[in-house]
């Protein structure tokens, strides 16, 4: 595993690609984001001190990136909202985010590991008093 990296290279027949990690993880973080029930990317403080102290670990608020000899895999950590079913968000998001980084970079993604960090609760109107 190569986690320092901070790019990803993609050999092309007029010569070389690089895709930044941050892009990855950009674009996986958009494409979760759309799906219905998602309230937002859940943040990882640990991982998150790491970027601030200067680590270079690709992280884009609940991203990580993982680059493998010859795909990579990504983990996302999510807040769902109340009354959605979670199975059935978790496997859009992984089906999203599987096709969306596919698509655009034309990388092979190995996996999506999607992590439920929370639950977002509508909130109580207190006007109607």
């Amino acid at each position: 595993m190569a986690e320092g990296k901070e790019y990803v290279t993609r050999p092309d027949e007029l010569g070389n690609v690089h895709i930044s990690e941050s892009v990855l993880a950009s674009i996986a973080a958009a494409a979760a984001d759309e799906v219905e029930g998602v309230a937002a990317m859940a943040a990882n403080l640990g991982t998150e001190l790491v970027e601030l102290l200067g680590g270079k670990k690709a992280l884009r608020k609940g991203v990580h990136i993982y680059v493998e000899e010859n795909s990579i895999r990504v983990e996302l950590a999510v807040l769902i909202h109340y009354g959605f079913i979670i199975q059935d968000v978790a496997r859009k998001v992984q089906e999203m985010v599987y096709s969306a980084v596919e698509n655009t970079t034309g990388l092979t993604v190995e996996c999506v590991n999607v992590r439920v960090a929370g639950i977002v609760f509508p909130k109580e109107n207190k006007s109607a008093e």
